[in-house]
């Protein structure tokens, strides 16, 4: 199977049109070449319709193309009626999509007002009970029959109204069944939405997409790259658009990270035709970061550079970790073998941080590039055995080699593979230095030193912080990388920051408390950025702890389930705590909760004081 053509050289994949509302009344079309289309989700009461316009007239004034309005009742779904007539009477004719999980009731009244309507296969026409049940053939295929009675009704409508339908599989959501006949695995979310297309398919209805989302960037990449090779088998007519999107990312740098690495790594493949970047944060700011990574994909792939070799090194489906053998990296650190993916900063940037490094601190450098004993190859050319002398032998890709970063790492790896080696390797952010439009720029003999003085350098941090995450972290994602260096961010202590960062958001290292943090939208039971920051302040010092901070039971227990504690909204004012998927309390009064959570942590054996920082220490 293959999800795209080559992974040395960009090609988009090629997916049908699906047109969303009148494109000549402010609708969009997906797909068929069309530009990458940014979307995002009101945070507000969908009852409130003042606000719900209000909130739309604000995406659309930063360019969202598409809004997302949860619709959980019946009685939310019709005031989509008037939420939509109200913008249509401000001249605002953005398509709106109607977000349904649990009532299919919910859905046939949506599909009535709104161009989208997108449903949850593993809530859908399930009620998840975590329940341990073999099934038979004929008991999986009744199960089918009774889907298709519950999921037919809504495609006819669609069919009949020319609505569009986005089949959204989340991996927090899996059904019952799904669960037990495949597992909490991406061939499960795969099945899962596959089973709902072939009853679009059965009715003649082709308007629809699909979204597999995780807030585990490794895990939502695997997901829809299978999807796209199932895809491909199914037949040419099931090239159906793609909607990208890591769900829960969190806020700050965190959340724009773990999308970096998700939604970027499958851009640069090839996949992906609409967008939505999920921030604990108010809405707008996702489309920016939409409209900012977009903007990097040009710079990161390659679409120049002829190579012939489309074979994948490495397993697109199931990560595994390239195997190395183990060396020493410098004085204080060994990289490759089981150890954990170092830190690497040149001269500069450590002598610049480690005057403020404290001996019990997790984030410092590990190796000074220039004092690294490391081999510098150029994939481009056909490399010999004798240009390698042993497997413990550090190496990376030359600076200055006309290829992006995840191109030549990938090719790097093709390379020693033919030969039998199994180098440990250095991955870099950015292998040339010039104008932020081209990362292919020439050097201007910088070498090994800081980024140079060109037009166009030093990169904003905001753009410095994406190109890290998408080049470090879709060759993490593949299993590459056995050290990283991070030099497109120009300040010192940044850079080290961001190093760690990605190495949390890839799954690779853990050196601070990790949050999965869903956005907010209608079915929210509490303030979401207020209360992440407050669990924030009593909970940032727990290293190794993850905590998931759900405003509802929607996504809650099985996106929990890698969580080692969840606070999720169970009714108005009311907060459940989970251990893992297991609720443990319920009903806490929000006043009472972070404090609840933080009594949980520590009968669990979790919790630490926090240790009191003196002044102007540390990074």
């Amino acid at each position: 199977m293959r999800y795209c053509d080559s992974p040395y050289l960009f090609n988009r994949r090629v997916s049908r049109e699906v047109t969303i509302g009148d494109p000549a009344r402010g609708g969009v079309v997906l797909g068929g070449g069309h530009p990458v289309v940014t979307q995002s989700m009101l945070t507000c009461d969908t009852m409130d319709t003042a606000e719900c316009v209000k909130q739309t007239l604000d995406l659309v004034a930063v360019g969202c193309q598409l809004v997302r309005i949860t619709a959980p009742t019946v009685k939310d779904a019709a005031n989509l009626k008037n939420i939509v007539g109200e913008l249509h009477a401000r001249g605002c004719l953005v398509p709106i999509v109607a977000d349904i999980h649990f009532k299919p009731e919910a859905a046939m009244e949506a599909v009535k007002w709104v161009e989208v309507v997108r449903v949850n296969p593993g809530n859908y026409a399930d009620s998840k009970k975590f329940a341990v049940k073999e099934y038979t053939d004929e008991q999986y295929q009744a199960e089918l029959k009774r889907i298709e009675e519950k999921f037919a009704p809504l495609v006819i409508e669609a069919k009949k109204l020319s609505r569009c339908l986005r089949i959204g599989t989340n991996h927090g959501s899996l059904s019952d069944r799904i669960m037990n006949r495949y597992g909490d695995t991406p061939l499960g979310m795969v099945e899962s939405a596959l089973e709902f297309a072939r009853i679009c398919r059965k009715h003649d209805f082709h308007n629809f997409k699909f979204s597999m989302k995780s807030s585990n960037p490794k895990v939502m990449i695997e997901c829809y790259r299978l999807l796209a090779a199932r895809l491909a088998q199914e037949g040419p007519d099931w090239n159906y658009p793609l909607h990208l999107g890591v769900t829960e990312a969190g806020e700050g740098e965190d959340g724009r990270i773990k999308s970096a690495i998700g939604i970027g790594s499958l851009l640069c493949d090839g996949l992906g035709d609409t967008i939505r970047v999920s921030l604990t944060e108010d809405s707008p700011h996702e489309i920016e970061v939409c409209t900012d990574l977009l903007a990097q994909i040009p710079v990161l792939t390659n679409s120049q550079f002829p190579i012939s070799n489309s074979q994948f090194p490495f397993d697109p489906f199931h990560f595994e970790r390239r195997s190395t053998p183990e060396i020493e990296l410098s004085d204080s650190a060994k990289c490759g073998g089981e150890q954990t993916v170092r830190v690497v900063v040149t001269r500069a940037t450590f002598e610049k941080v480690a005057p403020k490094i404290r001996p019990k601190d997790d984030v410092k450098p590990e190796g000074i590039y220039e004092d690294l004993n490391l081999l510098e190859l150029d994939p481009t050319r056909e490399l010999r055995i004798e240009d390698i002398n042993c497997d413990t032998q550090l190496v990376t890709v030359k600076d200055g080699v006309n290829l992006p970063p995840i191109t030549a790492f990938r090719l790097l790896v093709a390379q020693l593979n033919r030969l039998g080696r199994r180098n440990p390797i250095l991955l870099k952010d950015c292998l040339s230095f010039g104008d932020a439009s081209s990362s292919l720029a020439p050097t201007g003999g910088e070498g090994r030193g800081e980024g140079a003085s060109v037009a166009g350098w030093p990169l904003e941090p905001k753009i410095a912080l994406l190109r890290a995450a998408v080049n470090i972290g879709s060759l993490l994602a593949d299993g590459i990388g056995d050290a990283i260096l991070i030099r497109g961010e120009s300040g010192a202590g940044m850079s080290l920051r961001l190093a760690y960062n990605i190495l949390q958001a890839a799954g690779c290292r853990s050196f601070k408390t990790d949050y999965v943090a869903c956005p907010s939208c209608g079915r929210t039971l509490f303030n979401l950025q207020t209360v992440t920051a407050r669990i924030k302040t009593r909970t940032e010092h727990l290293k190794g702890v993850k905590i998931a901070i759900m405003g509802c039971i929607v996504n809650g227990p099985g996106e929990m389930a890698d969580a080692d504690f969840g606070y999720v909204g169970g009714a108005p004012g009311k907060i459940n705590l989970y251990v893992g998927k297991t609720p443990i309390k319920f009903n806490i009064p929000e006043a009472e909760a972070v404090e609840r959570l933080v009594d949980l942590i520590r009968e669990h054996g979790k919790w630490v004081e926090p240790e009191v920082q003196p002044a102007n220490s540390g990074i």
